[in-house]
């Protein structure tokens, strides 16, 4: 009989042993960042992946590629991940993202995304239910433009003609122009449009105004989309902004902090960091598609020295708001 309890027991504590252990596999995943300015999420993900328990090169390993505002070498990544038979591809920001959810269709790999609109695209069916076999963390949407100009027009109410240039072919932008356009005319507020194709008509664009008497703006409000906020047209608008005294802002507090008098947005590891408990839930058996995707907070950053430079008023509501001052 003791030899029979004993029996059971070590059965027993077998069977729950091995309820609680990890199956033995290795996942591979495919990540796709899609612009230099926002490769540190990749990191955030990893760490926060780290915590919950995928250590690289035991339980997971991680295929890291990267590009710049290039469609066609995405595309081939891509292919690449697919015909890898990758577990899951995590991706940004949305231009890659909507080209990895064409990609995996028919596949059964998910995708995960990061700092991608959702607005006027067909990257999920809904925020409750993204569908089919993606889920992930969006970039707030165009309500976040607004912001962004509000706050502009709070910090120098004198400036009315606000520069905004953009390529109008990114996804982020048809929405944001759209409630962009509506709003600048209650804050008395006209927009200087420049849609352009490559960093090189920005830089033409900049000259040509150097040269008149007139530069035609009173500030510049950077629109977040990936052309703008390359490395050489963020150089090219801030030296602007900075030899005729005018503010601007909108996006830049991971790169060019320094130079610009505000910032409104996601801060770049929580974008990494919310994406993985998502991978965690796919990883263990949820469909991607059933997964809410996830909406974080933009932090704003007052740069209180460069505004008082530009003899702008800093309100004390707003300097309350602020998550960061820089004095």
């Amino acid at each position: 009989m003791q030899k029979m309890l004993l029996a059971t027991l070590l059965i027993a504590v077998l069977f729950l042993s091995g309820c609680t252990t990890q199956t033995g596999k290795v996942y591979h995943v495919g990540i796709l960042s899609g612009l230099d300015a926002l490769s540190g999420i990749a990191d955030s993900f990893k760490a926060k992946m780290t915590e919950l328990g995928y250590i690289e090169g035991k339980n997971i390993v991680y295929d890291i590629q990267k590009t710049n505002f290039e469609p066609d070498k995405e595309q081939q990544i891509l292919k690449k991940f697919v015909d890898d038979k990758v577990d899951l591809i995590f991706t940004f920001p949305t231009e890659p993202a909507v080209a990895a959810k064409a990609a995996t269709q028919g596949t059964g790999i998910p995708v995960v995304f990061s700092f991608a609109t959702i607005e006027d695209n067909n990257l999920v069916d809904s925020v409750r239910q993204p569908g089919g076999n993606i889920t992930g963390v969006r970039e707030p949407g165009p309500d976040i433009f607004v912001k962004r100009l509000e706050i502009l027009h709070e910090l120098a109410p004198q400036a009315k003609r606000v520069y905004i240039t953009y390529n109008p072919n990114a996804p982020p932008v048809p929405p944001a122009l759209d409630v962009l356009r509506k709003a600048a005319p209650l804050m008395n507020v006209t927009l200087v449009e420049n849609p352009v194709a490559t960093v090189e008509e920005i830089e033409t664009d900049l000259q040509a105004r150097n040269k008149s008497a007139d530069i035609g703006m009173d500030a510049i409000l950077m629109m977040g989309e990936p052309l703008s906020v390359s490395p050489p047209a963020l150089e090219a608008m801030t030296k602007f902004a900075t030899e005729h005294k005018i503010p601007i802002g909108g996006v830049g507090s991971y790169t060019i902090r320094g130079s610009i008098v505000f910032s409104y947005e996601i801060v770049l590891d929580d974008m990494g960091k919310l994406a993985a408990p998502l991978t965690d839930k796919i990883l263990k058996g949820t469909p991607a598609g059933t997964i809410p995707v996830v909406t974080p907070e933009a932090k704003l950053l007052i740069n209180y020295k460069l505004a008082k430079e530009l003899n702008l008023t800093v309100s004390e509501g707003l300097l309350a708001r602020a998550d960061e001052i820089i004095r």
